[in-house]
């Protein structure tokens, strides 16, 4: 990565130039509490190796996971229900269709693509062992955010729930094809509940950090994620982690990363970094325009591309 002295200063110039497109794109809506977002906020956390920190903008507005959620429920399933059994039912292709498609499903095989899909999510939260599945998750994401205070929102929970026909589908087709795990009512409660946890940008590219550096947490010393899972989760968040822009965006930004329709997006450094975004204002894919734009630009410039 460039001189740390620059690095602010790249940060603010992404900032500027991503502020500027905001317009290209809208809030999420199809739940209502996500459509409460103000569409003005934006901002980005740079982690480096060594704990140096640079921020702008929003970085500390909490907002919902969303699809981010997917890849530590992953994490929670590998950890306790064991690679075999995961992708026993979840295969790990990227896929051209809609996050939310049900096209697969139907007519090309029973197992959804990839665990960072909507079906293969709900399979992948169907597969985790456990008592508490939904505490126990909860206190992995704050650990690897490195904040305690990380909590589900329960508004967005419930607009969820309320609005979560098309999950219900997959996971009633899921169930009729015998993927699922747990019951579908069960399964889907814990998954509403996993998208509707909040954080910061701050917190997550503390957890791209530690996925940056093996599993390791570099502040404390502490193996958090095991490496195989580690190098699961990366793999699979390169390929598949922008919904069906995955591609695209690898080209132009080379990192690990996963988006949500809260507005953010975590991303990978090749150097032991973690970045991350915040801007509630989404293309039509269904990822962040101010979040991408910035990605780009930190890419380019920091030299995080891993390739």
């Amino acid at each position: 990565m460039g001189e740390k002295k620059g690095i602010q200063a790249i940060l603010d110039n992404a900032y500027a130039q991503a502020r500027q497109v905001l317009g290209e794109g809208r809030v999420a809506s199809y739940i209502p509490e996500l459509a409460k977002a103000d569409p003005s906020n934006l901002g980005a956390c740079v982690l480096l190796q060594d704990g140096t920190e640079y921020d702008v903008g929003d970085f500390n507005i909490p907002f919902t996971m969303q699809s981010i959620s997917k890849t530590f429920s992953l994490i929670q399933a590998l950890q306790t229900a064991g690679y075999e059994k995961v992708f026993s039912i979840v295969g790990m292709e990227p896929t051209g269709d809609s996050f939310d498609s049900i096209l697969q499903l139907e007519q090309k095989d029973w197992r959804p693509f990839n665990p960072l899909i909507n079906a293969g999510a709900i399979a992948v939260v169907s597969a985790i062992e456990g008592e508490n599945i939904f505490e126990e998750f909860v206190e992995l994401v704050q650990k690897l955010c490195g904040d305690d205070k990380i909590m589900l929102n329960e508004n967005v929970y419930h607009s969820e729930d309320m609005t979560g026909n098309r999950n219900r589908s997959i996971a009633y087709l899921l169930e009729s094809r015998n993927v699922l795990q747990r019951p579908p009512v069960e399964t889907l409660d814990d998954y509403f509940r996993m998208c509707s946890v909040m954080v910061t940008a701050k917190n997550l590219a503390h957890y791209a950090r530690v996925l940056a550096n093996d599993g390791i947490d570099p502040g404390t010393g502490e193996r958090l994620v095991d490496s195989d899972i580690v190098r699961t989760v990366k793999t699979l968040m390169l390929f598949c982690g922008m919904y069906d822009e995955s591609g695209q965006y690898a080209m132009k930004v080379g990192m690990p990363s996963k988006s949500g329709v809260g507005g953010g997006i975590v991303a990978v450094g090749r150097d032991g970094s973690g970045i991350a975004t915040y801007g509630p204002v989404l293309n039509k894919k269904g990822n962040s325009v101010g979040g991408i734009r910035i990605m780009e630009i930190l890419s380019r410039e920091l030299e995080t591309y891993i390739f």
